[in-house]
């Protein structure tokens, strides 16, 4: 159940019109009052003089406000929430949404009851699934209400009510969520046919923006070339302070624009929270280390992975502070993966990035420094730009989803132990996305990977099983069974014709962390030995195993070594 407090209004009768009326979309289906401050409220939906009973409810909750003096009224006397129940709980009754009614206004302070002065509301039910609360906000004895954080305090009643009623327990907030959009925004967007809203749409595109910016200057053109609107907002020095966006085609009802803050997205989008990305990067003597050279699409999805890599042990075993920087900075890698996905992939990615969205924020204070090689990795997909879905492009698309959605889940775990309810469960429904992501990416170089296993020669066959259980004994047998087992194969041949020790570096990739997550044990093995070993994502190109030696095998088509490719000595 979800309780959405707006912002104040001014005008009782006219919102009342509204909500008693048709709606935008003729959504409205039979309007009328479940509740009211005194259980005697007109209801303007079950009368045939709906003007006048509209007019007459409105007053009755003014009353307060038109009795006190013009200059002590408040510019925006009218509060206004609704009440949402989940999709799938059962149709409440109008007796038990009005027990709602008055147990969401007495925790927000509305009306407190047991003799405290109190507001006049009413509660008016026009959909199956939820109600609207009108208030005015002076009490009858012409005090304020004291209302500080109704939102939250409507939130934790609505936990409580989920529970007594056997509703759908909706996970607890923490006040880090981005603002969500009006019920006016969603309306505009069905009948403009958008499959979001303008508020949606831009927080989307300006995380994929700022994904692996190092500046101001890079940032603003990134929003400029992906057509936004800009006000940048100077101080009299000429400091820039802040910024606002807007969707060309999102216009008000005078054709103006419709402009929004980057602080009214999310949170994290306020051009000081921003600038805490760069600050670390700009601090750093070494920062320099990381401007590199372009990448293309593969060498940048190897890098990638090889920094996903290395962040889950920093969320294994790092502090508070740097393991939620690196959460943060792993909302920008899938951002950036989205935003050059291949159209095979792009979907899953974008719905991953756009729900591991909420999991990149908590009220841990993210300790900046830690997650530049994620940063940079983010910078280099960007620029290395949009990936196919085939050849070595398409095998690495793989690889790193692979290893990201090990990171995601990772993130999953720590925001559990941490009580973060809503952020561990947007973790684990991004995983799903990346999962759908990874098979749909993973079909065609697995397929010619299990197809290469099945080829190799009875002896090599029994070599590489040999291998499998000298490393890992406890999980031979599963690996095995699996259907994955003949691509693990024909990897431990090439790793082992490329010159290194397959049993030796398979026990060293397992070592490195569990497995208990991985839907397949033999993929991820496969990914993870792969990039240690250096060897091509995509074996399509590949000599059959025990047809090349080492040294040929050392030529043959691979990606060149990179910066977070691990040296020969810690192989």
């Amino acid at each position: 159940m979800i309780p959405s407090i707006n912002d104040p209004g001014e005008d009782t009768a006219g919102l009342l019109y509204y909500l008693y009326g048709p709606g935008r979309a003729e959504e409205h289906v039979d309007p009328h009052l479940v509740a009211s401050f005194d259980g005697m409220a007109p209801d303007p939906g079950r009368t045939a003089e709906f003007h006048r009973a509209i007019k007459e409810l409105a007053a009755l909750i003014d009353q307060p406000v038109e009795a006190l003096p013009p200059h002590s009224r408040p510019a925006l006397p009218v509060w206004h929430t609704s009440v949402r129940a989940a999709p799938g709980d059962r149709i409440l009754s109008d007796d038990e949404w009005a027990g709602i009614a008055r147990r969401v206004v007495a925790a927000t302070g509305i009306d407190p009851g047991d003799g405290e002065p109190g507001c006049r509301w009413a509660a008016v039910r026009h959909a199956d699934d939820h109600i609207h609360i009108v208030a005015t906000r002076v009490c009858e004895d012409g005090s304020r209400p004291d209302d500080f954080r109704s939102g939250m305090r409507a939130q934790a009643e609505c936990r409580l009510i989920e529970k007594e009623l056997g509703l759908t327990r909706v996970n607890a907030g923490d006040g880090t969520a981005a603002k969500r959009p009006t019920s006016a925004e969603r309306h505009k967007a069905e009948r403009q046919g958008r499959e979001q809203t303008a508020r949606e749409e831009l927080r989307e595109t300006v995380r994929r923006a700022v994904a692996g910016t190092q500046n101001e200057e890079e940032f603003f053109d990134r929003l400029a070339a992906a057509g936004l609107l800009i006000r940048k907002r100077k101080a009299p020095s000429g400091d820039l302070l802040g910024y606002t966006v807007a969707l060309v085609d999102d216009r008000n009802e005078d054709d103006e624009p419709v402009f929004f803050a980057g602080s009214t997205l999310a949170p994290d989008l306020s051009l000081p929270r921003i600038r805490e990305r760069w600050s670390a990067t700009q601090q750093d003597p070494s920062a320099d280390d990381l401007a590199g050279t372009p990448h293309g699409p593969a060498q940048a999805r190897r890098h990638a992975a090889a920094a996903a890599w290395q962040t889950v042990l920093i969320i294994d075993h790092g502090n508070d502070q740097q393991i939620a920087a690196s959460i943060a900075a792993a909302g920008e890698v899938l951002d950036a993966l989205a935003k050059t996905a291949a159209a095979q992939t792009r979907k899953q990615l974008r719905d991953a990035a756009r729900t591991f969205e909420r999991a990149s924020r908590s009220h841990v204070q993210a300790e900046r420094g830690h997650d530049r090689a994620l940063r940079q990795a983010a910078r280099d997909l960007v620029y290395g730009g949009p990936a196919l879905g085939r050849g070595e492009e398409g095998a690495t698309t793989a690889m790193v989803i692979d290893m990201v959605a090990f990171l995601v889940i990772a993130a999953a775990h720590w925001h559990d132990r941490k009580n973060h309810a809503q952020q561990a469960a947007a973790a684990r429904q991004a995983a799903e996305h990346l999962r759908a992501a990874y098979q749909s990416a993973a079909q065609h170089p697995m397929a010619v990977l299990r197809h290469r296993g099945r080829r190799l020669s009875q002896p090599l066959q029994r070599r590489q099983v040999a291998h499998l259980r000298q490393a890992v004994p406890d999980l031979a047998e599963q690996i095995l069974a699996e259907p994955g087992w003949h691509a693990l194969a024909a990897t431990l041949a090439d790793v082992e014709a490329a010159g290194h020790e397959p049993a030796a570096l398979l026990a060293a990739v397992v070592a490195r962390r569990e497995l208990d997550t991985a839907e397949s044990v033999s993929d991820v093995l496969v990914w993870r030995l792969r990039r240690l070993a250096d060897l091509p994502a995509d074996a399509s190109a590949m000599p059959e195993p025990g047809t090349a030696t080492p040294q040929s095998a050392r030529r043959a088509k691979r990606p060149s070594s990179g910066r977070n490719t691990p040296p020969r000595k810690a192989r």
